[in-house]
């Protein structure tokens, strides 16, 4: 039996469930979803489907017109504070006031401090009646990444690995294909299409040349895409081969190798041929990832999915720069002292500081999958 929606909670939760079904496709914007309201019946419902394109509150409006609704004093349940500013679209605060909407009701505030709260001032001066903070824990949850971005000018940083239950990412011959099975795979996909790029060192190109491409996974019709997922390459010497998959695919092109300024002209030279080539300043023979990240960022990477290997996993992690890890486990052990591992560098002191929260494990078929948010004591 369908279940009857008639509370303000049950509205957002109809609002946030639309607001998932664009996951993977907005950035740099954030998911939103939105719902109209009128005599307890929902008349109209929208999500934001990609930057660029009409947001969730405009999408709402447009579908209770086409359906014959009058928006006329109705109430718009909507995920996160409507813009108050002509970005790519119009301000939605316009849009509501035009359609006459008599409340809003919003999850979560605009997490930009130069606009939060701007449209529910506006709106009230209009004599709309607004609401906030409904259930904005899970809305603000659902944005994790975007409101990173917003507050930090820098991508939020996911390190990924795939290993046996002692630490290893490949055979000590270098077998890798495949540690963990189907469904562990499949849901590291799903990591890929969340993000905006992926980040790998030049180890993981000369070892396993892979693709690092999104795969079997079904997405909306090519409109309503967002951006293709991004490959970078962290090469300080510019090692990575000319022939190598992610310098000669459809997107290869827009691939990103990162290089130190000492790297060998002639080399470089070839490279920016084939790809795009980033310089980053290197700090006691690493490079300076946080400067990376602020490039990246202002690049408008708002996810960043890193996958090794070990030693490229380890450099973040050193760094202090991970929010989160995704950890799949197989049931297996492989040992060998030249195996790799999944992070590997220079290790951390029993007693760094860095600790783990809102753990979270899940079984796929035979393997495990650890996520966990990432924080310093």
């Amino acid at each position: 039996m369908k279940k009857h929606l008639n509370s303000d909670e049950d509205m957002m939760r109809e609002a946030l469930r639309l607001a998932k079904r664009s996951k993977g496709e907005t950035s740099p914007n954030p998911m939103v979803g939105a719902v109209l309201v009128s005599r307890g019946k929902i008349i109209g419902r929208g999500w934001h489907r990609r930057a660029g394109l009409e947001h969730a509150e405009i999408n709402a409006i447009s579908n209770a017109h086409r359906l014959g609704h009058s928006t006329r004093n109705a109430t718009m349940y909507v995920t996160l504070e409507p813009c108050s500013t002509t970005g790519l679209t119009p301000p939605c605060t316009k849009a509501i006031l035009d359609a006459g909407i008599g409340r809003v009701v919003f999850s979560a505030t605009d997490p930009n401090p130069k606009h939060a709260g701007a449209a529910s001032r506006l709106l009230k001066r209009k004599g709309v009646k607004v609401d906030h903070s409904l259930l904005s824990d899970k809305s603000s949850e659902l944005n994790f990444a975007f409101n990173h971005w917003i507050t930090t000018g820098m991508p939020f940083v996911t390190v990924k690995a795939a290993m046996t239950l002692d630490g290893k990412i490949a055979s000590v011959t270098g077998e890798s294909k495949w540690i963990t099975g189907p469904l562990a795979r499949r849901e590291g996909m799903k990591l890929r299409h969340e993000g905006d790029a992926i980040l790998v060192g030049v180890n993981t190109i000369l070892s396993d040349d892979p693709s690092l491409t999104l795969r079997d996974i079904l997405r909306p019709k090519p409109e309503w895409r967002g951006p293709d997922l991004r490959r970078i390459v962290l090469d300080p010497r510019a090692r990575t081969p000319l022939d190598a998959k992610v310098l000669n695919d459809r997107l290869g092109s827009k691939t990103t190798v990162i290089v130190s300024p000492d790297a060998p002209i002639k080399r470089l030279a070839k490279l920016q041929e084939k790809c795009i080539v980033m310089i980053c300043p290197v700090y006691k023979n690493k490079f300076n990832l946080k400067s990376l990240l602020k490039k990246l960022g202002k690049q408008n990477v708002t996810n960043l999915l890193v996958e090794g290997g070990g030693e490229t996993n380890a450099a973040f992690i050193e760094s202090g720069l991970v929010n989160r890890i995704t950890f799949f486990y197989a049931p297996k052990i492989l040992g060998g002292r030249e195996a790799r591992t999944g992070v590997a560098g220079e290790g951390l002191p029993l007693n760094s500081g860095f600790l783990l929260k809102k753990i979270r494990w899940r079984n796929l078929g035979s393997d495990l999958m650890l996520t966990a948010r990432v924080t310093r004591a």
